[in-house]
């Protein structure tokens, strides 16, 4: 199973009709917290509601104090981190389809209402950042560079009745938003303007919690999953590692060298020369190396053995 796969716009018709066209069926109506922890995340999650306007303290953004190639880097960067927020929109909806037709706990489907919200304040506050500095690019300097940040093709999964919940879960969650969590906290640490360290611990803060949703349901799930299904989850993991993260998702030193890909990785260099948010493959990479280890340590922990995965900036990890 493929999460990014080429697919005819015939196939594509019949795979949402497979899914939206099945008999919708509500009743009865259950609340109650069949997994206690993701209700708890939910309520933790609306306690702790903030705002990209008034809650990142835009005062202390003082442009005078960088260059102008520093600034259209950082502008590079910031940009580039609110297209992949605004990708995670559309993820929740879809995925709640996916919930309500399967009538999942209700501690799913009331968490990811929140975390619709959350994605969203991370996609504004990213281009509210870009903008203050000087202007959000609404694609990449180099377009061949799309190839590495457009999609990651769960929403196309989310609607795919083929592909289990479980593996969706696994390879977004899991997966991606555990190695952006870990990238997160490590702007955190490095990066010095006031500015950028804030707006970086405010999306730390709901990854943590986004991360501990997917850990959560797969524990639930874990013992009532057939061998098939485990092979799924772990076929999507692959997936999600191998043609996602090592393709520079989350990290353009990761992606396949191409003046495009080397265009991206200097304006991050630049941008986290000045403080601004970024950082670099000597910096990062043990930070990565640390999350495929966890996350492969967390997958055996579940009887799902992954791989060694290899990589021309990494060996084999």
């Amino acid at each position: 199973m493929l999460l990014t796969r080429d697919m005819s716009p015939a196939q594509a018709t019949e795979m949402v009709q497979g899914l939206l066209g099945q008999a919708e069926d509500r009743f009865p109506a259950d609340f109650d917290a069949e997994i206690p922890r993701i209700r708890e995340l939910f309520h933790t999650a609306t306690r702790n509601q903030w705002d990209p306007q008034t809650d990142v303290p835009w005062e202390l953004l003082d442009t005078a104090r960088y260059t102008e190639a520093q600034l259209f880097s950082a502008r590079q960067y910031w940009s580039r981190r609110a297209w992949s927020e605004y990708g995670a929109i559309s993820e929740s909806p879809t995925l709640q389809i996916r919930f309500g037709v399967e009538r999942r706990p209700s501690d799913m489907q009331l968490f990811f209402t929140i975390r619709s919200q959350e994605e969203t304040r991370h996609a504004e506050v990213c281009h509210l950042m870009a903008e203050k500095l000087g202007g959000y690019l609404e694609k990449p300097v180099e377009a061949a560079y799309q190839g590495s940040v457009a999609t990651h093709g769960v929403r196309r999964a989310a609607l795919d009745t083929a592909v289990p919940l479980e593996a969706i879960i696994a390879a977004l969650v899991c997966t991606a938003e555990e190695i952006a969590f870990d990238v997160f906290r490590h702007l955190v640490e490095i990066t010095t303007d006031p500015v950028a360290k804030a707006i970086c611990r405010n999306i730390m803060r709901d990854e943590v919690r986004h991360c501990a949703f997917g850990w959560y349901f797969l524990e639930h799930e874990i013992a009532r999953m057939t061998p098939a299904q485990r092979a799924q989850v772990r076929d999507a993991v692959i997936v999600m590692i191998e043609k996602v993260e090592l393709n520079g998702y989350h990290s353009a030193w990761l992606a396949p060298p191409s003046p495009a890909s080397a265009a991206e990785v200097e304006a991050d260099r630049i941008t986290w020369e000045a403080g601004l948010g970024a950082t670099v493959e000597e910096a990062e990479k043990p930070v990565f190396v640390d999350s495929l280890k966890r996350i492969r340590a967390r997958m055996d922990a579940f009887g799902i053995e992954l791989p060694a995965f290899t990589h021309p900036k990494l060996g084999t990890v």
